[in-house]
């Protein structure tokens, strides 16, 4: 079987480095906000091109918490409006509902699943006041655009990077366009932690300072309190282990275009829509980071059953958008006809660094065995 991602086999890879971080952090004797932590969010804002790094517990919390300090500040208020891509992961629109905030789901652009800037303008009211583009799959939206967009209408930007690590354009890395982003370290995440974690990147003085405050029970001082604050704080021992997988970030993403490219030009079954043209090359790459390699299909069930025998792991990202959730079930009135379709039809070929030629050989050789009438 080719496994879809093999988590034991890329922390394997740095067993000896992490091993000796946990060490580090143990003997250190000090385990929460420490120079571990510090010593990461500058690394990890220098990496990213960004002022600031602000570890907290989870990429959740890294939108939740950025949405709720520009509350703090008066920047925004309960009911005013986000506009969000339709076809996101549930988590950038719960991190808007979270803060009493009312989400716009605007349809994607066909070609990159992304937040499609003449639609997001479309939309915007007299209740709108920021943007949430979500860089999907690794793949870095629009943000040139985006940002002219919110310039023009005063508006605030919050970057979803969770899935985009590294990823940039013409230069300028997901993290330091918009006026915030949010990144998860969730351990599949192309920059994975041992467990959960995440950060929020910003280059505001005053609105690192309020998150700051907001993820340690509203404090900035200890026992004085400014604000109705939660615990969300990036912890010693994950900050010590992204500091090691860090360093090899960019050697990993190179491992993952390159299988992407070899997806594109090998795989020739004309059932299967790819994500980057046949032609594309690693240079070219530049705004996607593979974080998954998401192919699309009339016949997904046919298809991932049948890779399932050939021995290839795949899974779907993601079966059910958010509006069709019951969470939602308010929104279920409302037709996203590419959304709809999106979700119905995407399929996750196996990705990661770890992988061997012979096994991406074996997704592709798969993928062109299946005929065009049994799909």
């Amino acid at each position: 079987m080719v496994p879809f991602l093999d988590l034991k086999a890329i922390n394997g890879q740095y067993r000896d480095e992490l091993v000796a971080a946990a060490i580090r952090v143990i003997d250190s004797g000090w385990y929460i906000q420490g120079e571990e932590v510090q010593a990461f969010e500058q690394e990890f804002a220098a990496y990213c091109g960004s002022t600031h790094c602000i570890g907290v517990a989870n990429g959740l919390d890294a939108l939740t918490l950025t949405l709720r300090a520009w509350k703090e500040q008066g920047r925004l208020k309960e009911g005013d409006e986000v506009i969000v891509p339709a076809n996101t992961y549930i988590a950038s629109v719960l991190a808007i509902t979270e803060n009493r905030l009312t989400p716009v789901l605007v349809e994607p652009d066909e070609a990159t699943y992304n937040l499609c800037p003449k639609k997001a303008e479309e939309a915007i009211t007299s209740r709108t006041r920021a943007i949430l583009p979500v860089h999907l799959y690794g793949q870095l939206a629009d943000m040139p655009a985006i940002m002219d967009i919110a310039e023009r209408h005063k508006l605030l930007v919050l970057e979803d990077a969770a899935q985009a690590h590294g990823a940039s354009l013409y230069g300028r890395k997901a993290g330091s366009w918009g006026h915030a982003a949010g990144f998860s370290f969730y351990p599949g995440k192309n920059l994975g932690a041992l467990g959960d974690a995440g950060a929020v990147t910003t280059n505001d003085d005053e609105l690192a300072q309020t998150l700051r405050a907001i993820g340690n029970y509203g404090s900035h001082k200890k026992y004085e309190n400014l604000y109705q604050g939660v615990n969300s704080r990036l912890d010693e021992m994950q900050a010590a282990m992204l500091r090691v997988k860090l360093k090899h970030l960019d050697a990993e993403t190179q491992r993952r275009k390159e299988i992407a490219l070899a997806y594109a030009c090998g795989i020739s079954n004309s059932v299967l829509t790819q994500p980057i043209p046949a032609n594309s090359t690693v240079e070219s790459l530049e705004n996607h980071v593979f974080h998954l390699n998401v192919i699309r299909t009339t016949a997904r069930e046919a298809l991932q059953s049948y890779l399932t025998d050939a021995g290839v792991q795949t899974l779907i990202h993601y079966p059910i958008p958010p509006h069709q959730q019951k969470a939602y079930a308010e929104w279920d009135i409302q037709a996203y006809p590419l959304t709809e379709a999106i979700h119905q039809q995407v399929l996750s070929l196996p990705i990661s660094p770890v992988m061997t030629d012979d096994q991406v050989q074996a997704v592709i050789d798969a993928c062109n065995r299946l005929r065009c009438a049994e799909a």
